[in-house]
């Protein structure tokens, strides 16, 4: 698909990040420069490892793509990791190669100290004429291909490489990915908007899979809900990946600022978090039914997928499996539950065995599969008689009391109901009778100051809509909580105050 878009579309613009822009003809020549000057130049053979550090910006892409030419493992670091953690993501991956811009390039002279192995090459000027001197060979599309390893977010303990299975071919994985798109609405009928950080999966692949279809790229370094709008507009924006803290904001936004946006999208993607049902009515209620929402995650893509007006008929469901896919609910024997029964959530592939595997850990990789080609990534839920999936939670987010299961996204969306109530999260705290009693961190609206008036109304808002022992005993006010730019918090940095010098953490 590339190399077509290559010739047909060669003057076409694929990738602008709004400083620095690449045609379709660009694209090819640099991915295709950059997977020689790793195989050949570098000497790397097949199945190694590089990465890259860097904001959101067109070489991004072409790093990604050369890295997929060249038949490495390529893995995008978050930047928003702390140096001890970027260092072990680069320790941990093995990178040879570690591509940086010039914001993190002190971060990655002192991280590669201790990793002598791992070359930093910068973007501009050194990565610019380290291409320009590669010998090009003929790309061979029958050669093996390489593949995305994106760490997990880490929001509960040490990130973790997630390799999925690599295409037999480089030219199978780039025909695989116009197909990826395909199955998820993306058809490069227009320009897609990558609205989150590159480092992460979903806006990084969703454009990529795109693009293959002849989307061209437009990459916001940043996100602003307001300048989101106006771009969107400016660049008749048709495709987008969204997560459910994106809209949450966007609706805050003033009614003048909404009333003035005439949405041009088609598809806006969103997942990776859970989604309050009253905030999704509400942006179905101003964008239009433009809203799919998928489950999934790095490790087995996406398992589910619902379109808005299916949603509305069955509000708070994630969707129906794909064809590709199985979902089921198990108990603790991994017996599989009835329509209904809450449970851990399971997907069979009928692709393969093994989608994917937990980079260097043959343990953890061991425990996501109940038996070959049924794997789970930690999710709680059911699956009605229909076949709708329903989330409950993240195991490792349950909470325990007196015996009871009791599950923080549902207390979460209760209280983000609330109008002083900004962002939640909720957790278990130690509790010497119950073993856990519940916890709730809200950051406040502007406008609202902390106080134990304001901490009483907001607990009796969730003993309205909350059976009793669900609802918190307590409320601490945060400046702010600390959420991954994915809609993922970090609920360790909540709840490990908490739990500090005692023998168990739950």
């Amino acid at each position: 698909m590339l190399l077509q878009l290559a010739r047909n579309r060669a003057s076409e613009i694929a990738v602008d990040d709004g400083t620095r822009r690449r045609t379709f003809s660009d694209l090819l020549d640099r991915s295709h420069r950059f997977a020689d000057f790793l195989r050949y130049e570098v000497g790397l053979s097949v199945g190694s490892h590089v990465s890259f550090l860097m904001g959101n910006r067109v070489e991004v892409i072409e790093l990604l793509l050369g890295a997929i030419l060249a038949g490495q493992w390529v893995t995008p670091v978050n930047w928003h990791l702390s140096e001890e953690e970027i260092d072990y993501v680069v320790g941990d991956s093995g990178s040879r190669i570690l591509v940086v811009d010039d914001r993190y390039a002190s971060v990655a002279a002192r991280v590669t100290e201790k990793q002598p192995e791992t070359r930093v090459i910068r973007v501009g000027e050194e990565l610019d004429r380290l291409l320009d001197d590669v010998t090009l060979r003929p790309l061979d599309l029958d050669a093996p291909a390489g593949g995305n390893m994106i760490y997990t977010s880490g929001t509960t303990g040490r990130p973790k490489g997630v390799k999925r299975s690599p295409a037999p071919s480089v030219g199978a994985a780039l025909a695989n990915h116009a197909k990826m798109a395909s199955a998820v609405g993306l058809d490069g009928s227009g320009p897609h908007l990558i609205t989150g950080p590159m480092y992460h999966a979903a806006p990084l692949m969703f454009a990529v899979y795109d693009n293959a279809n002849g989307a061209p790229i437009v990459i916001m370094p940043h996100w602003d809900e307001a300048d989101a709008l106006e771009l969107i507009m400016r660049q008749q924006i048709v495709h987008a990946h969204f997560v459910p803290t994106m809209f949450v904001r966007l609706l805050r936004l003033s009614d003048a600022e909404r009333s003035a946006f005439k949405c041009p999208l088609r598809v806006a993607l969103h997942g990776a978090a859970p989604i309050s049902v009253s905030v999704k009515r509400r942006m179905i209620d101003w964008w239009g039914p433009v809203l799919v929402e998928y489950w999934g995650g790095t490790e087995g893509g996406v398992n589910t997928l619902i379109g808005s007006r299916e949603w509305l008929e069955h509000p708070g469901t994630v969707g129906r499996a794909l064809p590709a896919f199985d979902v089921f609910a198990v108990d603790d024997r991994g017996d599989q539950m009835p329509a209904g029964g809450i449970g851990d959530l399971y997907c069979r592939s009928s692709v393969s065995d093994r989608p994917f595997e937990y980079h260097g850990d043959s343990e953890k990789t061991a425990s996501a599969y109940l038996e070959p080609g049924v794997f789970t990534i930690g999710d709680i839920g059911f699956v009605d008689d229909e076949g709708y999936v329903h989330l409950a939670d993240r195991r490792s987010n349950m909470i325990i009391s007196g015996g009871v299961n009791i599950y923080p996204a549902e207390i979460e969306q209760v209280l983000q109901e609330h109008p002083a109530v900004a962002d939640v999260g909720v957790f278990g705290i130690p509790n010497d009778e119950w073993g856990e009693s519940v916890k709730a961190a809200i950051e406040l609206r502007e406008g609202h100051r902390p106080s134990p008036e304001l901490s009483e109304e907001i607990l009796a808002h969730a003993r309205i809509h909350l059976a009793g022992y669900k609802v918190p005993r307590s409320i601490d006010f945060e400046e702010e909580l600390p959420r991954h730019p994915s809609g993922k918090l970090y609920i360790r940095r909540l709840r490990d105050r908490y739990w500090a010098g005692r023998d168990r953490s739950i």
